[in-house]
């Protein structure tokens, strides 16, 4: 049975820098894609970034472009994947649950649908980051 399990989150000022991570477990076929999503209070959740284990595009949201890293444990095979996202200069509207993401289709994260993230097949249980003025 597949697993994502984060790590990391929890409180930071504007300005500040926050690591989280993702590692999946269970799989009997290999991850393509993993990415990160959001959902800030009273809005729908949304993509934050991606990345896949067998080319080297990675996707950014226009709002976190430049602040916002995603990598991955390339010691890791696509059974046992292990994606962080480094967050840097953060900002208030940053704030939010954070999800990671996995999909078994071979489709590049240039192709994804990041609106909502059913273009996703499993999903973490969320992780907490609260950025304070």
């Amino acid at each position: 049975q597949l697993q994502l399990v984060d790590s990391g989150g929890g409180s930071v000022e504007t300005g500040g820098s926050v690591t989280l991570s993702c590692e999946a477990s269970g799989l009997t076929s290999p991850v393509y894609a993993l990415a990160w999503f959001r959902r800030a209070p009273g809005k729908e959740r949304e993509g934050v970034a991606c990345t896949s284990n067998f080319d080297h595009y990675s996707w950014y949201a226009d709002s976190v472009k430049g602040r916002f890293n995603i990598s991955k444990d390339n010691t890791r095979d696509g059974y046992k994947p292990l994606v962080y996202l480094h967050m840097g200069s953060l900002k208030p509207e940053d704030s939010g649950v954070y999800y990671c993401a996995s999909e078994r289709s071979q489709v590049s994260c240039y192709y994804r649908d990041y609106s909502g993230g059913s273009d996703f097949g499993s999903w973490g249980q969320g992780l907490q980051v609260t950025v304070s003025s």
